[in-house]
Protein backbone atom coordinates (compact mmCIF):
# COMPACT_ATOMS: atom_id res chain seq x y z
CA UNK A 1 0.00 0.00 0.00
CA UNK A 2 2.80 2.33 1.05
CA UNK A 3 4.72 1.56 -2.37
CA UNK A 4 1.69 2.41 -4.27
CA UNK A 5 1.04 5.62 -2.54
CA UNK A 6 4.52 6.27 -3.30
CA UNK A 7 4.05 6.01 -7.13
CA UNK A 8 0.64 8.07 -7.27
CA UNK A 9 3.13 11.03 -5.37
CA UNK A 10 5.92 10.65 -7.81
CA UNK A 11 3.08 11.27 -10.48
CA UNK A 12 3.40 14.44 -12.86
CA UNK A 13 -0.08 16.17 -12.43
CA UNK A 14 0.83 19.21 -13.91
CA UNK A 15 -0.02 18.38 -17.80
CA UNK A 16 -3.57 16.82 -16.60
CA UNK A 17 -4.48 19.65 -13.99
CA UNK A 18 -3.21 22.14 -16.81
CA UNK A 19 -5.71 19.98 -19.11
CA UNK A 20 -8.52 19.98 -15.83
CA UNK A 21 -7.68 23.66 -15.79
CA UNK A 22 -9.01 24.62 -19.21
CA UNK A 23 -11.76 22.06 -20.18
CA UNK A 24 -13.69 22.70 -17.41
CA UNK A 25 -13.23 26.66 -17.83
CA UNK A 26 -14.56 26.15 -21.14
CA UNK A 27 -17.09 23.66 -20.25
CA UNK A 28 -18.64 26.17 -17.89
CA UNK A 29 -18.63 29.05 -20.30
CA UNK A 30 -20.62 26.95 -23.50
CA UNK A 31 -23.39 25.47 -21.04
CA UNK A 32 -24.00 28.51 -19.66
CA UNK A 33 -24.10 30.58 -23.29
CA UNK A 34 -26.02 27.62 -24.83
CA UNK A 35 -28.66 27.68 -22.10
CA UNK A 36 -29.02 31.09 -22.06
CA UNK A 37 -29.94 31.17 -25.66
CA UNK A 38 -32.37 28.11 -24.95
CA UNK A 39 -34.17 30.05 -22.13
CA UNK A 40 -34.69 33.27 -23.84
CA UNK A 41 -36.11 31.74 -27.25
CA UNK A 42 -38.26 30.23 -24.49
CA UNK A 43 -39.64 33.14 -23.11
CA UNK A 44 -40.12 34.38 -26.56
CA UNK A 45 -42.48 31.81 -27.47
CA UNK A 46 -40.00 28.97 -28.85
CA UNK A 47 -40.06 25.64 -26.83
CA UNK A 48 -38.25 24.19 -29.03
CA UNK A 49 -34.53 24.47 -27.08
CA UNK A 50 -36.90 23.04 -23.83
CA UNK A 51 -38.57 20.13 -25.71
CA UNK A 52 -34.96 18.68 -27.03
CA UNK A 53 -33.44 19.33 -23.72
CA UNK A 54 -31.35 21.82 -23.93
CA UNK A 55 -32.72 24.26 -21.32
CA UNK A 56 -30.12 21.88 -18.87
CA UNK A 57 -27.13 22.59 -16.97
CA UNK A 58 -25.26 19.33 -18.41
CA UNK A 59 -22.68 19.95 -20.48
CA UNK A 60 -22.52 17.12 -22.44
CA UNK A 61 -25.91 18.17 -24.23
CA UNK A 62 -24.19 21.27 -25.43
CA UNK A 63 -20.60 19.96 -26.59
CA UNK A 64 -19.18 20.37 -29.69
CA UNK A 65 -16.00 17.88 -29.77
CA UNK A 66 -14.25 20.06 -32.07
CA UNK A 67 -15.69 23.74 -30.67
CA UNK A 68 -14.08 22.54 -26.90
CA UNK A 69 -11.25 21.66 -28.26
CA UNK A 70 -10.80 25.05 -30.29
CA UNK A 71 -12.01 26.66 -26.94
CA UNK A 72 -9.30 24.82 -24.32
CA UNK A 73 -6.46 25.16 -26.55
CA UNK A 74 -7.06 28.54 -28.29
CA UNK A 75 -9.52 30.16 -25.96
CA UNK A 76 -11.97 30.85 -29.11
CA UNK A 77 -14.36 27.83 -29.93
CA UNK A 78 -18.02 26.64 -30.27
CA UNK A 79 -20.78 24.85 -28.90
CA UNK A 80 -23.61 22.91 -30.24
CA UNK A 81 -25.96 25.48 -31.46
CA UNK A 82 -29.51 25.34 -29.48
CA UNK A 83 -32.18 24.64 -31.78
CA UNK A 84 -34.68 27.39 -32.51
CA UNK A 85 -37.93 27.65 -34.68
CA UNK A 86 -38.40 31.42 -35.89
CA UNK A 87 -41.67 30.43 -37.02
CA UNK A 88 -42.44 30.65 -33.38
CA UNK A 89 -41.45 33.94 -32.40
CA UNK A 90 -44.03 36.92 -32.83
CA UNK A 91 -41.43 39.06 -34.38
CA UNK A 92 -39.16 36.64 -35.89
CA UNK A 93 -35.82 38.86 -36.73
CA UNK A 94 -36.63 40.90 -33.97
CA UNK A 95 -37.28 37.95 -31.17
CA UNK A 96 -34.05 35.93 -33.09
CA UNK A 97 -31.76 39.37 -32.63
CA UNK A 98 -32.62 39.28 -28.82
CA UNK A 99 -32.06 35.52 -28.12
CA UNK A 100 -28.59 35.16 -30.16
CA UNK A 101 -27.46 38.54 -27.86
CA UNK A 102 -28.17 35.89 -24.92
CA UNK A 103 -25.64 33.93 -25.22
CA UNK A 104 -22.97 36.93 -25.60
CA UNK A 105 -24.37 39.15 -22.87
CA UNK A 106 -24.52 35.54 -20.62
CA UNK A 107 -20.82 35.30 -20.88
CA UNK A 108 -19.78 38.79 -19.94
CA UNK A 109 -21.75 38.10 -16.76
CA UNK A 110 -19.70 35.60 -16.30
CA UNK A 111 -16.66 37.16 -16.80
CA UNK A 112 -17.88 39.31 -14.54
CA UNK A 113 -18.88 36.89 -11.78
CA UNK A 114 -15.31 34.69 -11.86
CA UNK A 115 -13.31 37.92 -11.87
CA UNK A 116 -15.00 38.88 -8.90
CA UNK A 117 -14.19 35.27 -7.45
CA UNK A 118 -10.34 35.74 -8.48
CA UNK A 119 -10.24 38.63 -6.66
CA UNK A 120 -11.83 37.31 -3.06
CA UNK A 121 -10.59 33.91 -3.20
CA UNK A 122 -6.72 35.50 -3.92
CA UNK A 123 -5.14 36.23 -0.44
CA UNK A 124 -7.10 33.33 1.28
CA UNK A 125 -5.52 30.85 -1.72
CA UNK A 126 -2.24 32.77 -1.61
CA UNK A 127 -2.13 31.85 2.25
CA UNK A 128 -3.10 28.46 1.88
CA UNK A 129 -0.59 25.60 2.50
CA UNK A 130 -1.04 23.74 -0.24
CA UNK A 131 0.46 25.83 -2.97
CA UNK A 132 -0.33 23.73 -5.98
CA UNK A 133 -4.06 23.67 -5.28
CA UNK A 134 -4.30 26.89 -4.76
CA UNK A 135 -2.82 27.83 -7.71
CA UNK A 136 -4.96 25.42 -9.59
CA UNK A 137 -8.15 27.22 -8.06
CA UNK A 138 -6.65 30.40 -9.32
CA UNK A 139 -5.92 29.66 -12.74
CA UNK A 140 -9.05 27.88 -13.24
CA UNK A 141 -10.91 30.70 -11.97
CA UNK A 142 -8.80 33.61 -13.80
CA UNK A 143 -9.10 31.03 -17.35
CA UNK A 144 -13.22 30.93 -16.65
CA UNK A 145 -13.42 34.22 -16.91
CA UNK A 146 -10.94 35.06 -19.90
CA UNK A 147 -12.52 32.12 -22.06
CA UNK A 148 -16.24 33.65 -21.30
CA UNK A 149 -14.86 37.12 -22.55
CA UNK A 150 -12.97 35.55 -25.41
CA UNK A 151 -16.62 33.44 -26.08
CA UNK A 152 -18.72 37.02 -26.48
CA UNK A 153 -16.09 38.50 -27.87
CA UNK A 154 -15.84 35.54 -30.54
CA UNK A 155 -20.07 35.11 -31.29
CA UNK A 156 -19.91 38.70 -31.62
CA UNK A 157 -17.85 38.51 -35.27
CA UNK A 158 -20.87 39.12 -37.49
CA UNK A 159 -20.24 35.72 -39.73
CA UNK A 160 -23.04 32.96 -39.70
CA UNK A 161 -23.67 30.74 -37.87
CA UNK A 162 -22.40 33.33 -35.09
CA UNK A 163 -24.61 35.62 -32.97
CA UNK A 164 -23.37 38.40 -34.08
CA UNK A 165 -24.31 37.94 -37.75
CA UNK A 166 -28.03 37.48 -36.85
CA UNK A 167 -27.87 40.58 -34.16
CA UNK A 168 -26.60 42.13 -37.58
CA UNK A 169 -29.20 40.85 -40.22
CA UNK A 170 -31.91 41.88 -37.96
CA UNK A 171 -31.24 45.48 -39.20
CA UNK A 172 -31.61 44.75 -42.76
CA UNK A 173 -34.52 44.12 -45.44
CA UNK A 174 -36.37 40.61 -45.09
CA UNK A 175 -35.06 39.53 -48.26
CA UNK A 176 -31.25 40.72 -47.62
CA UNK A 177 -32.17 38.82 -44.40
CA UNK A 178 -33.23 35.60 -46.01
CA UNK A 179 -29.85 35.83 -48.75
CA UNK A 180 -27.45 36.09 -45.81
CA UNK A 181 -29.10 33.67 -43.89
CA UNK A 182 -28.70 31.04 -46.78
CA UNK A 183 -25.21 31.31 -46.01
CA UNK A 184 -25.04 29.93 -42.81
CA UNK A 185 -24.07 26.75 -43.53
CA UNK A 186 -20.81 27.78 -44.95
CA UNK A 187 -20.16 30.26 -42.34
CA UNK A 188 -17.94 27.60 -40.03
CA UNK A 189 -15.88 26.57 -43.01
CA UNK A 190 -15.29 30.49 -43.26
CA UNK A 191 -14.32 30.63 -39.63
CA UNK A 192 -12.45 27.48 -39.31
CA UNK A 193 -10.16 29.13 -42.50
CA UNK A 194 -9.28 32.39 -40.60
CA UNK A 195 -8.16 30.77 -37.62
CA UNK A 196 -6.51 28.27 -39.55
CA UNK A 197 -4.52 31.13 -41.37
CA UNK A 198 -4.04 33.36 -38.05
CA UNK A 199 -6.13 36.03 -39.73
CA UNK A 200 -8.49 36.45 -36.74
CA UNK A 201 -6.36 35.42 -33.64
CA UNK A 202 -4.10 38.36 -32.84
CA UNK A 203 -7.34 40.76 -33.00
CA UNK A 204 -9.58 38.75 -30.84
CA UNK A 205 -7.31 37.86 -28.21
CA UNK A 206 -6.65 41.88 -28.08
CA UNK A 207 -10.20 42.26 -27.96
CA UNK A 208 -10.89 39.78 -25.42
CA UNK A 209 -7.99 41.52 -23.40
CA UNK A 210 -9.77 45.07 -23.94
CA UNK A 211 -12.79 43.29 -22.42
CA UNK A 212 -10.75 42.26 -19.92
CA UNK A 213 -9.02 45.12 -18.78
CA UNK A 214 -12.73 47.25 -18.97
CA UNK A 215 -14.04 44.32 -16.25
CA UNK A 216 -10.54 44.13 -14.02
CA UNK A 217 -12.52 46.22 -11.64
CA UNK A 218 -14.96 43.50 -10.51
CA UNK A 219 -11.74 41.81 -9.71
CA UNK A 220 -10.31 44.96 -7.15
CA UNK A 221 -13.78 44.57 -5.77
CA UNK A 222 -13.61 41.00 -4.89
CA UNK A 223 -9.81 41.30 -3.68
CA UNK A 224 -11.19 44.18 -1.50
CA UNK A 225 -14.00 42.04 0.04
CA UNK A 226 -11.82 38.92 0.27
CA UNK A 227 -9.28 41.53 2.41
CA UNK A 228 -11.61 42.36 4.94
CA UNK A 229 -12.91 39.51 5.45
CA UNK A 230 -9.58 37.46 6.39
Amino acid sequence: MSSFSNVINGLDWSVPLEILGSVIPALICITLHELSHGYVAYLLGDPTAKRMGRLTLNPIKHIDIVGLIMMAVFKFGWAKPVPIDYRNFKHPKRDTAITAAAGPIANVIIACVFLFLYGLLFLPLMMSDNEAISQFLLNTVSATAYISAALAVFNLIPIPPLDGSKILFSFLSNETYMKLMRIEQYGMIILILLFATDIMGNPLQTATQFVIDKLFFFADWGFELGKALI
